[in-house]
């Protein structure tokens, strides 16, 4: 009997310092994970409408004519209708 709660205790002991270490490791390395996580969020995102956004190409001319913009049905204000 004395051998058998000598096994659970160690075993015990094993699984507290695995869950401590873990803690421990996501503890220290929390920003490193944090970014990892964001650039593959952002990267499943990327090439499409978020990217377009941050380099400016979103389909609208800037500093262009606006009028040449597709409006879908809607007046472009100073534009003849």
């Amino acid at each position: 009997m004395q051998k058998l709660i000598n096994v659970l205790a160690v075993a015990s002991a094993v699984v507290s310092l695995a869950v401590v270490g873990t803690a421990g490791y996501v503890y220290v390395r929390k920003d490193a994970i944090i970014e990892n996580i964001k650039e593959k969020a952002l990267g499943g995102i990327g090439g499409g409408l978020v990217g377009g956004a941050l380099t400016g190409d979103v389909g609208l001319p800037i500093g262009g004519d606006v009028s040449t913009t597709p409006s879908m049905g809607l007046p472009v204000p100073g534009s003849p209708l």
